[in-house]
């Protein structure tokens, strides 16, 4: 429940202002007055007469009403705070600093519960408890350095911690990026990370609102808001990025399907970004070097020009940018010729273009010129620029200023002498620029927003899916746990070839029995080789429970004999051998979240290599295309030494297919679909497992 209370308020009170500066009450206080608050400020503090040149009201209950008050005491005495404020003084808005609620104990989440009980009674928002505050243009209700330079089109910041959310300001600061607004959630008892997105996305301007949103996330609290709020405003023209701390398990744990092993929440997070168009960052560098990135025009290709001064530098932002997908391309022929005879000699121009240690401001300023009108392929400019103290840079940054300002392509700022030329550096950005200090951090960053793919379309993909036949088996099947008292069962291959097919997935000629003679009828039929798989035994390569390439009858009779004597057989499994390149196709249900689907090579590879991209069901083709073409083997899939690649189309399809097909069961708690064998045009299933397990 955001409100203009919250947002921009007349008149603020903080409860528990103090004139230490050195404490929350304080700070908060000093950082309103110096932030130049426009409305009425007023405090109370029992002790204090007078608190920053402002006169104190001793008791709460003096005051006039007013619309936020800001809460810096101890948790016992909030939940009575808010309750007076909001039903006495028509205070609408609250931010609760202190600490000691339901992050801590049973007790402390009892209070909480209180004050959000009070706020939703009265119609106040919410921020906090356990925060360090909303901080906007209106109002510096803050009590941290630092405090960034605030503009309308600077970053909107929400962050789900206050401390981490100090560092990340520290990171940005020094750097350039600007900010528009910052929001310390806390335990987000009311007003979390999604709602703070909601309401941006519902009140978006395109004239006047930041574009340009960071967010630092410890829970996903709601996912499908996330989604479709950050979708909407990606669409709308923002950009987006975040850190989803909390990503990782401790140790591998046991699983009894390849999905099961390699899927986990942090899969599910993936997915989720992807499918929203969120830039996943890894830490605080990377994602105020993503804001940065995010406030320049928009990268059009993937062909950079380096212009340095330094050859070192350049070679490794060369080798990160090409390990990241772009490109730094040659530069040569009559007009490569042309720039080199406007340089010092010894300078080179193939790109990186060195203008050496003595290469003079004007020198740069050629240089860019000539990436941004004479080299059409160049797409944007990396300016390395640093000193190694003899000289002062004002002159160059000045160059840099001015040809950012000009040029049409994104200019891309690497000034590293933070230290010996700390007063240049500073002046740059003090003109409205962002400098990224560190070359490699930076190729890193840009192949995470080059890699991200656009919002996923919300549209269901139907065609060609029986969603009632796919109820029927469902239902059937989990009547069928509930009559023999299990929660969840592995479905039996031919209900598994049932519903595959209700999706439309093309599976190869199989058959399951016990009796050998229909076994062998049926490889007659289909021809051999054949393969026999063991029915019964989870992981049926480790009990040697698959064999290829069987030729004779008599070769199928003496692996039926020897695999019904394997512990957990119960029945054999024949099907028509194949060749081709083995894929995969898994997916596993996350609470909250829904199915995570993954895709990537198949057969024994997949744990091996974990070479697999994550994404979250239902899915488009677009979204299944980008998963595919974001494996580390794509390469393999298109086909190399003169092998064929497989239908990338089909596979595709069959990817889309299967997640409409989760879509509509949730029952489905983990299931593998491997291998998947393409050869030529076909791609077929050729081994799967479904689990599933009954409504409780």
């Amino acid at each position: 429940m955001i409100n203009q209370q919250l947002l921009n308020p007349e008149s603020i009170v903080v409860i528990g202002g103090s004139n230490n500066v050195h404490k929350p009450g304080g700070s908060v206080v000093r950082n309103l007055l110096s932030g130049g608050y426009k409305g009425v400020l007023r405090i109370v503090n029992p002790k204090e007469d007078e608190v920053q040149g402002i006169k104190a009201f001793h008791d709460a209950r003096e005051l006039p009403p007013t619309d936020l008050a800001i809460l810096v005491v101890a948790a016992k005495f909030c939940p009575d705070y808010v309750e007076l404020l909001a039903s006495e003084k028509q205070v609408r808005a609250f931010v609760i600093i202190s600490a000691g609620f339901g992050e801590e104990t049973a007790a402390g989440a009892a209070l909480e519960q209180r004050i959000l009980d009070s706020c939703e009674k009265y119609g106040a928002a919410l921020i906090g408890p356990n925060c360090i505050g909303l901080l906007n243009r209106n109002h510096h209700s803050v009590f941290t350095l630092p405090i960034p330079k605030l503009n309308p089109q600077g970053a909107d910041f929400v962050s789900g911690s206050g401390a981490t959310a100090v560092f990340i300001l520290e990171s940005a600061v020094s750097k350039g990026l600007q900010f528009n607004s910052v929001w310390s959630v806390g335990n987000g008892k009311q007003i979390g990370i999604e709602d703070v997105l909601q309401y941006m996305d519902e009140h978006f301007n395109p004239e006047t609102d930041s574009k340009v949103k960071l967010l630092y996330i410890e829970n996903v609290a709601n996912p499908d808001k996330l989604l479709f709020h950050a979708g909407s405003l990606i669409r709308k023209g923002c950009r987006i990025a975040a850190i989803k701390a909390g990503s990782s398990e401790s140790g591998s744990r046991a699983a009894s399907s390849h999905t099961g092993a390699i899927a986990s929440s942090d899969s599910a997070v993936e997915a989720l970004f992807r499918k929203a168009g969120i830039v996943r960052c890894f830490s605080r560098e990377e994602l105020t070097t993503v804001g940065c990135i995010f406030t320049l025009p928009e990268l059009k290709g993937k062909n950079f020009a380096i212009v340095t001064h330094a050859g070192g530098p350049g070679v490794m932002l060369t080798d990160a940018l090409s390990k990241g997908g772009m490109s730094v391309p040659k530069l040569e022929g009559p007009v490569a010729e042309e720039l080199k005879s406007k340089l010092f000699p010894g300078s080179a121009v193939a790109n990186p273009i060195d203008i050496l240690a003595t290469g003079t401001a004007e020198q740069l300023g050629i240089a860019i010129d000539y990436c941004e009108k004479h080299f059409d392929h160049i797409d944007a400019i990396a300016v390395i620029y640093g000193t190694p103290g003899l000289t002062q840079l004002y002159e160059a940054y000045d160059v840099l200023d001015k040809k950012i300002h000009e040029c049409s392509k994104p200019i891309f700022p690497v000034l590293p002498s933070l230290h010996t030329a700390g007063p240049e550096v500073a002046e740059f950005l003090a003109k409205g620029h962002v400098n990224f200090s560190d070359e490699v951090t930076l190729a890193t960053a840009l192949s995470q927003v080059m890699r991200t793919p656009q919002p996923a379309s919300p549209e269901l993909e139907l065609y060609g899916v029986d969603v009632p036949k796919i109820r029927e088996v469902i239902y059937r099947e989990t009547n069928r746990l509930k009559f023999e008292g299990v929660t969840s069962s592995y479905l039996a291959p031919d209900v598994v070839r049932e519903l595959l097919g209700c999706a439309g997935i093309p599976l190869v000629p199989e058959m399951v029995s016990t009796a050998k003679d229909e076994l062998t009828a049926f490889a007659q039929k289909v021809g051999f080789p054949v393969v026999a798989k063991v029915v019964g035994p989870i992981h049926k390569s480790d009990v040697g429970g698959v064999v290829l390439n069987i030729r004779t009858e008599e070769h199928l009779a003496l692996e039926f004999d020897r695999m019904m004597q394997i512990d957990g057989a119960t029945a054999v499994m024949v099907q028509k051998m194949l060749k081709g390149t083995e894929l995969f196709i898994g997916a596993k249900y996350e609470e909250r979240f829904g199915h995570v689907v993954l895709c990537g090579l198949g057969g024994i590879f997949v744990e091996v290599l974990k070479d697999v991209s994550s994404g979250l069901a239902p899915l488009s083709y677009a979204e299944a295309y980008s998963m595919i073409r974001s494996l580390r083997g794509y390469k393999i899939l298109q086909g190399t030494r003169g092998q064929r690649g497989i239908n990338e189309q089909r596979y595709a399809e069959i990817i889309v297919r299967l997640s409409t097909l989760l879509r509509f069961a949730t029952e489905i708690k983990e299931m593998d679909i491997n291998p998947l064998l393409a050869d030529g045009d076909d791609v077929v299933a050729v081994d799967a497992r479904i689990l599933i397990e009954r409504p409780r």
